[in-house]
């Protein structure tokens, strides 16, 4: 099992630098992060539109320690929402956001992350759009549900993130559901204890279908957040048994992996939302790509032979 291997290298910052100073690693990364700066990702942002997909933005970045720190992030948040007004993409672009980034580890975090991702849900808005709260461990969701809750109170289509491996998730999915909540359904990229979480992948299969039936049957709007087509073809079943319409949920996948299958997915009329991320500090983001799926190490790994 190399996955709880890859993640703890995301928090080694000797690792982060040996994999920074590689040769081969910018190509690589490049494959599932297109820019580093808005100025970069507003042609993808088009390009991607402009071929029937539609996005959710995240600009890359959970080293935060101070509240100066957290507020830059909301800031280049805000500047994204800027940059995109004239585009006039309403929500086929919308930000996901972590709220680690806007400083929700600090002291007094959880106001603190509270005060600085309302501006980007109202910016976000002004603009005809929304965003997603990113689920991360498992001892930062209360305080993430409780400020999704907060700002649905004048958001409404404020999203937020689920993930499957978690025991407790199958709760919170009904709960959500039954308060007409956007929800992504994600397997779950973090390392987490057997106490809390499934360790065997048929098993966090299984809690997703579950998980997303729950989803589907309720009242709110199921985003599929999954590259594995096995899960694609059950999620589409359920939303016909559901009778849901092709606008009422939608699929979800990563910038660089799977690409063929969003144009396919758009093409057959669904709503396929690509994962873009941007930014300069890429590491954690990187090597949790790394670890979801053998393939994308594979493919690291290959490229780092042929550039040897």
């Amino acid at each position: 099992m190399l996955g709880p291997v890859i993640l703890a290298a995301s928090r080694s910052d000797r690792m982060r630098r040996l994999v920074s100073a590689a040769p081969v690693t910018k190509p690589v990364v490049d494959r599932f992060i297109p820019g580093e700066t808005v100025d970069q990702i507003v042609p993808i942002v088009r390009d991607l539109t402009d071929q029937g997909l539609e996005l959710t933005m995240d600009v890359v970045g959970e080293d935060i320690t101070t509240p100066a720190q957290a507020e830059a992030a909301r800031d280049a948040y805000l500047e994204l929402i800027d940059r995109l007004k004239p585009l006039d993409l309403g929500t086929r672009a919308e930000m996901s956001v972590k709220l680690s980034m806007f400083g929700q580890a600090l002291d007094g975090g959880h106001g603190l992350a509270l005060g600085n991702v309302r501006p980007v849900v109202e910016a976000a808005a002004e603009i005809g759009t929304t965003v997603t709260l990113d689920a991360e461990d498992h001892t930062t969701l209360d305080s993430m549900f409780a400020i999704h809750e907060e700002l649905r109170k004048d958001f409404p289509q404020t999203g937020c993130v689920i993930q499957a491996y978690l025991f407790r998730t199958e709760a919170d999915a009904r709960r959500l559901a039954d308060s007409g909540s956007r929800v992504r359904l994600v397997k779950g990229a973090y390392k987490e204890p057997a106490e809390v979480a499934y360790q065997q992948r048929h098993e966090i299969d299984k809690a997703y279908v579950r998980i997303l039936r729950t989803l589907m049957e309720g009242e709110g709007y199921p985003m599929i957040g999954s590259h594995d087509p096995r899960l694609i073809s059950i999620g589409q079943e359920l939303a016909r048994t559901a009778g849901r319409k092709l606008d009422e949920y939608e699929f979800q996948m990563l910038y660089g992996i799977r690409g063929d299958e969003h144009l396919r997915l758009a093409a057959e009329g669904h709503r396929m939302r690509v994962y873009t991320a941007y930014g300069t500090d890429w590491y954690g983001y990187f090597m949790r790509r790394l670890a979801e799926k053998p393939a994308n190490l594979r493919f690291f790994a290959r490229s780092m032979v042929s550039k040897g």
